[in-house]
């Protein structure tokens, strides 16, 4: 039997390694283009997304509009069309023992369904059950709870039948407001010790590899 019979997966950086690779420097083509002059850091850049998440990075760092926030948005889903990032290796060996052994993959991202599917696709041959992501009106959008509430009214789950797998504090936000449990994904935030001594802190689970929380999965 299932540990826990919905996996609720984030996409960026713990089922992909897309931020070094396709976000950050999208974001830093896009921060000229908006704001010529102005630069970000990758740490900085980290720190903005684990603590405000994108959009309210964009705002109360740069000053976005709501028309510019919706055009970077656009012209990353050009851009993400063929920059295709790898996933962590041994992810996938979790997603398919979940399906096979009867379980639900779900995904809370601030990716889109666009991407994920593609990325699932081609990596797993496989697609989640249900995906929640930046297609969502911002206020459904991790950290609401919606995404929780929703799966559990769909699927006719209790909070303690899902685990969050996340590596961002956003994702912290919702799971404790819902009552589901949430597993820190670390194995994408290895150079970023200040994450891993909060999220480590703040979640029921942490890991250091997927191999980890594999065995925690299915060995127990």
């Amino acid at each position: 039997m299932l540990r826990y019979p919905c996996l609720v997966l984030d996409h960026d950086d713990t089922v992909v390694q897309s931020e070094t690779t396709v976000n950050y420097p999208f974001f830093c083509q896009i921060l000229e283009r908006f704001r010529p002059g102005a630069t970000i850091t990758l740490e900085k850049y980290v720190d903005g997304c684990c603590h405000l998440g994108f959009a309210e990075m964009c705002r109360q760092w740069y000053g976005f509009t709501d028309q510019e926030l919706l055009d970077e948005y656009l012209s990353w889903q050009e851009y993400i069309k063929d920059h295709i990032p790898a996933p962590f290796p041994h992810i996938g060996d979790i997603i398919r023992r979940q399906k096979e052994e009867g379980g639900l993959v779900c995904v809370v991202s601030h990716s889109c369904i666009q991407n994920i599917t593609r990325d699932y696709d081609l990596h797993f041959g496989m697609r989640p059950d249900a995906i929640y992501g930046w297609d969502l009106p911002e206020q459904l959008r991790k950290p609401s709870t919606y995404p929780l509430e929703d799966i559990m009214a769909k699927y006719h789950l209790a909070p303690d039948q899902l685990l969050v797998v996340d590596d961002m504090k956003p994702a912290w936000e919702m799971a404790s407001k819902a009552g589901v449990p949430i597993a820190f994904a670390g194995w994408g935030r290895k150079e970023y010790p200040q994450i891993v001594e909060q999220m480590t802190r703040l979640c029921d689970f942490s890991f250091e590899d997927s191999q980890d929380l594999a065995r925690f999965l299915f060995d127990g």
